[in-house]
């Protein structure tokens, strides 16, 4: 975890019991990585995915449940309560709780939209160039995905990207590559 992203944490959690974060960048980009060195270096901190609030029929995540369901109840001191998405089923699954308290961390594609940023305490955009994330995305999910990320999921986040220009609204943004 990069020394400026840790001092803004620890600076926002001397302040507040709660520490929202929304890290955002296109697929393929690091923001797991990020996310996930956030939870191995600051004790309680809670990840909650983007992925786990897919709607396939509009190949995005559905922000305004993870709004009403996660980010509405903890900003009002109340445990949050969401299903998350089963990729192979293509169905809401299991419930997840989120409790107010610590860091909680919304991670994902989509998770710095515009009806989401105010209610972040800190905000992070993770870049990498095209061939990267390409080749993270085909790592994870295997070849047989390329028409997918390829045809489908980059286009529509690169989309998103100059419609929504989620990084203008970064408090930092990461090098994904490094």
């Amino acid at each position: 975890m990069g020394e400026e992203l840790a001092d803004n944490i620890h600076a926002l959690l001397e302040k507040q019991a709660l520490v929202l974060i929304g890290i955002d960048g296109l697929g393929g980009a690091g923001k797991s990585v990020v996310a996930n060195s956030i939870k191995e270096n600051i004790p309680n901190t809670t990840i909650v995915e983007m992925d786990d609030f897919y709607v396939p029929e509009f190949t995005r995540a559905d922000w305004d449940r993870l709004y009403e369901q996660v980010i509405a109840p903890l900003k009002n001191n109340s445990v949050g309560s969401y299903q998350i998405f089963d990729w192979d089923t293509k169905k809401l699954a299991e419930w997840r709780e989120v409790k107010p308290k610590g860091v909680v961390i919304i991670e994902g594609v989509y998770a710095l939209h515009r009806k989401l940023r105010g209610a972040y305490d800190y905000k992070v955009w993770v870049e990498a160039p095209y061939e990267v994330r390409l080749q993270r995305g085909l790592e994870r999910d295997g070849e047989e995905a390329q028409s997918q990320w390829v045809n489908e999921w980059m286009p529509k986040e690169e989309e998103y990207e100059k419609s929504q220009k989620p990084h203008e609204s970064a408090d930092l943004i990461i090098d994904g590559t490094k």
